[in-house]
């Protein structure tokens, strides 16, 4: 079982059963979310390799196995049912599950999954209170609803890569792909919402989600200066557009991002740095005249900063309320000590695998969510698909059959 639930307590989404037909990851972090706050999540995956993100990744080994690092990363603690929908008996199948579920989520091009038979109106004749959820880069409707949309090509479409990296450097995408991540949020929260409006008026809902509308929000500051004041944005790196000094600077050993926003968190630096002759400075004594002599006092603030490596200029800079953070790289950014106490690492063992290391849900409540069930390993392609099939009725010997039709596929694990 995936969850062990701790006595007399619930996990959040206890009893909701999430059917995921869903790849890579839009679709599959949504789901994954759920079911790090309890839900049953049931992978849809296509006979032949299952979810693309099996493939993906940067070890060819886990990738051989279907279990690439990428797919690894949001589908633990999910169970997979390998079933080839454009069959009959597969969309049957289908059908037969989602009369068990609470949620369908996939992310498909607008209309797939009304071509199969499978979508919205189809499966709210069987399920009247279902949770539907389309996650798509455009959305159901529009101009542009039917294009194909990867993150990359909708962090272009958003202005992100046009305000991202400088003048000289830039358009550049974002280091992860936030569409991607964002609109899974989105997802979510929105199902979540269908959920409680459901048990308010025993209603389900459609819910559609744009990677495009669920970026485009995130610009806020930006687009909002652009809106109300027609002033469109510039790239500026690592600065700070609002303020000054804020953004990263050089040190003796590491580059260090400081964000004095504040007049007093700028005079304090100054003290700090034994230049208070800059606080009367006509080009840096209020916030504006420093914004447009940013590259000037970077110069300044970077000679005196080099006395010292980033990490001691933190501890000094912080302790003075002066808002201050070195710049790290990944592995030192996941074993920082505010990470191990918040244990959002999880580490889960695999029979084959050895022990996997995944994120745990991102959010705290005042009782450890986050420790009410074990975590069980991402699934193998079609691990679950006898366990799943005979809960919904179907027989041993209709299961073989299925199998060797290629309606279905197994595996023990």
């Amino acid at each position: 079982m995936r969850k062990e639930t701790s006595v007399g307590r619930q996990s959040i989404l206890e009893e909701v059963v999430v059917i995921d037909v869903t790849n890579v990851l839009a679709g599959p972090f949504t789901t994954y979310l759920l079911t790090l706050m309890g839900a049953r999540a049931i992978k849809v995956e296509n006979v032949k390799g299952g979810d693309l993100a099996r493939s993906l990744g940067a070890s060819p080994d886990l990738s051989k196995k279907l279990m690439g690092a990428s797919f690894i990363a949001q589908n633990s603690g999910k169970e997979s049912i390998a079933l080839n929908l454009k069959t009959d008996r597969g969309k049957e199948i289908f059908r037969r599950l989602v009369s068990i579920g609470d949620v369908v989520v996939e992310n498909f091009r607008p209309n797939v999954m009304d071509r199969l038979g499978l979508g919205h109106e189809a499966l709210v004749k069987i399920k009247p209170d279902l949770i539907y959820c389309a996650i798509s880069g455009f959305g159901q409707d529009g101009p542009e609803a039917l294009k194909p949309a990867y993150d990359q090509i909708i962090q272009g479409m958003s202005g992100l890569m046009g305000v991202t990296g400088t003048e000289e450097s830039g358009p550049l995408r974002c280091g992860i792909p936030i569409a991607d991540t964002v609109g899974s949020l989105n997802a979510a929260l929105a199902i979540v919402a269908g959920l409680y409006q459901r048990r308010m008026n025993g209603k389900g809902c459609f819910i559609d989600i744009s990677l495009l509308d669920s970026l485009l929000p995130m610009m806020g500051w930006v687009a909002s200066n652009y809106l109300l004041a027609n002033v469109a944005p510039k790239r500026m790196g690592n600065e700070n557009f609002t303020a000054a000094p804020s953004g990263t600077f050089e040190t003796q050993a590491g580059l260090l991002n400081i964000a004095a926003n504040k007049q007093e968190q700028w005079l304090e630096l100054c003290r700090i740095l034994d230049l208070e002759e800059l606080t009367s400075d006509p080009r840096f004594a209020e916030r504006d005249e420093r914004k447009k002599n940013r590259d000037t006092l970077r110069g300044i603030l970077n000679e005196k900063l080099s006395a010292r490596p980033a990490r001691e200029w933190e501890k000094i800079f912080n302790q003075n309320g002066i808002p201050s953070g070195e710049i790290l790289c990944l592995e030192d950014a996941l074993s920082q000590p505010q990470v191990e106490h918040r244990k959002l690492l999880k580490r889960i063992q695999d029979g084959e695998l050895g022990t996997i290391t995944v994120f745990g849900l991102p959010i705290k409540f005042n009782y450890d969510s986050n420790m009410m069930f074990t975590l069980s390993p991402p699934p193998r392609l079609g691990e679950h698909t006898e366990k799943i099939l005979l809960e919904i009725g179907y027989s041993r010997a209709e299961i073989s059959k299925l199998e060797q039709g290629s309606v279905i596929g197994c595996s023990k694990g």
